[in-house]
């Protein structure tokens, strides 16, 4: 099957700018009525397995940031002020967004924008004739400095109705603000600014200990990086082509040094391989929590600190020249020290390993593209705070092996994949490790009568831990793994699809602050599993 009938029939993601799609849990096994013998008019309202966000029990303040009905790419423009009912002592800030959908659509990206800071970024799911409703909650607290003072909003989801696709997104999105009050304190270690990272440069307080960047990467657009992971290079028979393959990685510089690295995460958008039969109830991991790649900048604050305009600039390692498709909205962080005006220091040591990337192809029946990518930077930097000499040494390692087969057509067209992204951060005697791993492991086919499948399996892990010494203070591991198997007929109207489709969605998630797991299982729309454990 050729690349240009596969994302006629995903639909173009059209880029505007995470979150978290809540549903309550069940309590226990929650199957639903025996599913329907294939897919109809209406299903299941989205939903997945991940955990809504923890309320505290204090009083609350609710604030409407937005509220649109987006048919085309205009922006809804607002302004917003933070609530004098709540005071600024605020132990939580949740976002909610509550939208709705029906007839025929694609999935869309959309981005919220307070001050010019992003603070969510989402995709939307794509409707039912009958139409769907869903929810998205997130937390922002640490979005406290932006918050804390009036400010102009702006949010945009791009779409495009006509008579084909006729679903207008309606969505209304309010903030609501917990106070600290008894055993709920204020929110910790909330940044004291967050700064827009803009053409302009950045210029930091003077008083600077401790700097993270977040960047809100996604290949997007409906072109062929929205399926980046896919692509091949030029000599290839395909296509979706990129000059060196399909390794990415998203950097960030400082006045041109590389300061940090990271790997991207791959998103399956609602509408992805081929096949929107996946997702029409369970998402996969993060389409709707588009989250940050966080960069901790610290070592590079002793430089920052100057009072000088500095270029920070955030790139996609892979995307061919001139091309366009990624995003890459970025805030700056900052924590200054009260007890100090100015702090001065210093970066002590810069060690960064040649980028690896090699994809070879196999030509043949079925073709093969073999791809194998990394790069390692290590970088370390000491400030002089109010509260001593403070040293902090960033280690960040990537690692990316694929295997992309497909035959004449691009059918069958396969792919496994594994990106490994590990981490440490140490500041004084206490380090934080963090290993993630992102995988990807499906197959599209067409066979007899028109009939595609597409089977497939994602997942999003991570562990982390604190240590101090040698003694390990905390630790987290999460595992967050979806696997679907969905069949419809092609090109014939709708209701001549005859699709068939299941999934499984499950979010674990333990450690030493305790567990969480959930699991949502459905078939042809219907949920027929909703179980939580732990």
């Amino acid at each position: 099957m050729r690349h240009q009938k596969i994302m006629s029939m995903i639909g173009g993601l059209v880029l505007a700018a995470g979150a978290l799609l809540t549903a309550h849990p069940a309590t226990a096994d929650a199957p639903a009525d025996s599913p329907p013998a294939e897919f109809g008019n209406d299903w299941h309202d989205p939903l997945t397995a991940a955990p809504p966000v923890t309320m505290p029990p204090t009083r609350s303040c609710e604030v409407l940031l937005a509220a649109a009905q987006f048919r085309d790419f205009t922006p809804y423009k607002g302004s917003y002020a933070p609530p004098k009912e709540c005071g600024t002592r605020w132990s939580k800030v949740v976002l909610r967004l509550e939208g709705e959908v029906k007839g025929r659509q694609y999935d869309r990206l959309g981005h919220l924008a307070v001050g010019g800071v992003e603070i969510f970024r989402t995709s939307t799911p794509q409707p039912s004739p009958d139409g769907i409703r869903w929810s998205v909650e997130k937390d922002v607290t640490r979005y406290r400095d932006t918050l804390g003072r009036p400010q102009p909003v702006e949010m945009l989801i791009g779409n495009v109705v006509n008579e084909t696709y006729t679903g207008v997104i309606d969505v209304r999105v309010t903030l609501t603000f917990f106070t600290a009050r008894g055993t709920v304190k204020p929110a910790a270690n909330t940044p004291d600014r967050v700064l827009p990272l803009d053409s302009t440069g950045l210029t930091t307080p003077r008083n600077t200990e401790r700097i993270l960047a977040e960047v809100y990467a996604t290949g997007s657009g409906g072109g062929c990086e929205e399926y980046w992971y896919l692509t091949v290079p030029d000599a290839a028979p395909y296509s979706c082509k990129a000059t060196d393959g399909p390794y990415r990685e998203v950097r960030i510089s400082v006045d041109g040094r590389t300061a940090g690295i990271a790997a991207p995460f791959p998103t399956v958008w609602t509408g992805g391989w081929s096949n929107p039969f996946l997702w029409y109830v369970t998402p996969g991991p993060r389409a709707f929590d588009i989250q940050p790649i966080v960069y901790d900048l610290t070592p590079f604050a002793g430089i920052l600190n100057d009072g000088r305009a500095h270029r920070v600039e955030v790139s996609v390692l892979g995307v061919p020249a001139g091309q366009t498709g990624w995003s890459t909205p970025t805030n700056i962080l900052l924590w200054q020290d009260e007890g100090r005006t100015v702090v001065t220091g210093g970066l002590d040591r810069y060690e960064e390993t040649a980028p690896r990337n090699s994809s070879v192809h196999t030509p043949g029946s079925e073709h093969r593209l073999d791809t194998e990518g990394g790069h390692a930077l290590t970088v370390a930097g000491h400030l002089n705070t109010s509260h001593g000499r403070v040293d902090t040494t960033v280690a960040r390692t990537l690692a990316n092996t694929s295997v992309h087969r497909w035959a004449e057509g691009e059918n069958p067209d396969a792919l496994t994949a594994r990106w490994t992204d590990d981490e440490t951060v140490t500041v004084g005697r206490t380090s934080t490790r963090t290993h993630r791993t992102y995988t990807m492991d499906g197959e599209t086919t067409i066979g007899a009568g028109d009939r595609l499948r597409t089977v497939l399996a994602l997942g999003d892990r991570a562990h982390t831990e604190v240590v101090r010494g040698g003694k390990r203070l905390s630790w987290s591991h999460l595992d967050h793994s979806y696997v679907g198997d969905a069949t419809y007929t092609t090109g014939v109207p709708r209701d001549q699809r005859h699709a068939v489709g299941t999934t499984s969605d499950r979010y674990l998630l333990h450690g030493s602050d305790g567990c969480y797991d959930r699991r949502v299982k459905t078939a042809q729309g219907m949920v027929t599993e909703d179980r939580l454990r732990c």
